[in-house]
């Protein structure tokens, strides 16, 4: 078995001294610690990219912890499943005194019927379900489901994480890693340790081919079919940089030119897809608001096409966003209002924005002396909306560029403008 078993199931860890990486939950002062000290699960949503160890960690967690568990996929388990895991758990609490975890893979996959029927056991106490997804739980978990739930996030491990693991799979398997084999397995896993841990083990056996007892960097680049770092860490942070630059610059064929080598280099697309994200709010933003929706997009068929083909979808996005006006007022924005929040504390809501639907709220004089916009003509009228403190701050300073001037303008139109110190300056 020893010899037959991936290496990411030989070296999956056992208890929370083995886990790599996660500190922020299983570290010394880690809630998730705490909770299996104590022996005293809540129920808990583990959120985080493929390879961060969600199912590792929810399997020790319920055994350390003393609890029974009982694992389901929501890919291939249903409503009959949940019923029969269900029964077993209260039959366990009432003859042995045993409580149960109940595991559910791939959770946001269930349907709403499934994940109502979670809901009453939940509460009750008779089990603690952990339910682990790659997707944001407050879009795919039914918010019910949710307010029963701790969301504990899990992040993609650090090159240092990886490392170490590659180093344990080595040992292991009883060959020797060289330095450069430890930089590429690294550099090309993305934070994913099971991916990491897949390229090492096949580098192993080509090497092993070759009658060799060290993995190379070149059995690791034949590993991955190539897509491989064949540069320095640092000159893939400087290629990164040049992408972005050059997006920011609107030089279509430049930015073009750096995507491809990073792709070339065994860039991670989802890596690339994230950045032209960032990019389209921070340096297109509302000079081409549709830009965002293209970014989106693209980081979407990402993940549901994958590569190779995913290079359309980056390389279209990526010539999108470059052809595209730049605005960079969103940042502005966005900087002005954080430093005015920060200075300031949190301020009062004045009492006509606030929430006037509860029973006693009008007695409290919420509500009162808010004017609804769309009563009025063009659906606007004049009011305050900024706390008292703050009225007649300027946090959004917009530019002339691309249909940020349009909006703008039309917002002029609408509202009289009164409120814009800085008016958008006529087209030279």
């Amino acid at each position: 078995m020893k010899e037959a078993a991936p290496l990411a199931q030989l070296l999956r860890p056992r208890t929370l001294d083995d886990v790599v990486g996660q500190d922020h939950l299983v570290g010394p002062e880690g809630p998730l610690r705490r909770f299996v000290e104590a022996k005293q699960l809540t129920s808990m949503i583990l959120w985080g990219p493929a390879g961060t160890g969600k199912t590792t960690l929810a399997r020790i967690v319920a055994s350390s912890a003393g609890y029974a568990e009982e694992s389901l996929s929501a890919v291939n388990g249903g409503v009959k499943d949940v019923r029969e895991a269900l029964v077993r758990a209260r039959e366990r609490l009432g003859e042995r005194g045993q409580r149960t975890v109940l595991f559910i893979d791939e959770v946001h996959r269930f349907n709403k019927a499934q994940q109502d029927l979670l809901l009453p056991a939940t509460e009750s106490g008779e089990i603690v379900l952990i339910g682990a997804t790659t997707e944001n739980p407050y879009f795919e978990v039914n918010a019910a489901l949710m307010s029963r739930c701790t969301l504990w996030r899990l992040h993609s491990l650090s090159e240092h994480d990886i490392a170490v693991l590659c180093r344990r799979g080595a040992t292991l398997r009883g060959v020797d890693l060289s330095d450069e084999a430890l930089a590429a397995l690294t550099g090309s896993a993305d934070g994913d340790a099971r991916s990491a841990l897949t390229t090492l083990d096949t580098a192993i056996i080509l090497a092993r081919a070759e009658g060799d007892v060290s993995v190379s960097a070149q059995h690791v680049s034949m590993a991955r079919d190539g897509r491989l770092y064949h540069q320095s860490r640092d000159t893939h942070y400087d290629q990164v940089s040049a992408l972005i630059k050059s997006i920011r610059g609107s030089d279509p064929d430049a930015a073009l030119y750096w995507l491809v080598t990073l792709l070339e280099s065994g860039e991670s697309a989802r890596f690339l897809a994230r950045r032209l994200v960032i990019l389209a709010s921070e340096d297109v933003g509302l000079a081409e608001p549709t830009g965002l929706l293209i970014a989106e997009a693209c980081a979407r068929a990402v993940e549901f096409v994958g590569l190779p083909e995913a290079r359309l979808n980056l390389a279209h996005a990526t010539l999108a966003l470059a052809l595209a006006p730049k605005s960079n007022s969103v940042t502005r924005a966005l900087g002005a209002a954080t430093a005015a929040v920060q200075a300031g504390g949190l301020a009062e809501v004045p009492d006509h924005l606030r929430d006037a639907h509860y029973a006693g709220a009008k007695d409290l004089g919420f509500g009162h002396g808010y004017d609804y916009p769309h009563d009025f003509e063009g659906g606007w009228v004049d009011q305050t909306y900024l706390p008292a403190a703050l009225v007649g701050s300027r946090f959004y300073e917009p530019s002339s560029y691309g249909r940020e001037r349009a909006l703008v303008e039309q917002w002029r139109e609408r509202t009289g403008a009164a409120q814009l110190v800085n008016p958008v300056p006529p087209v030279e």
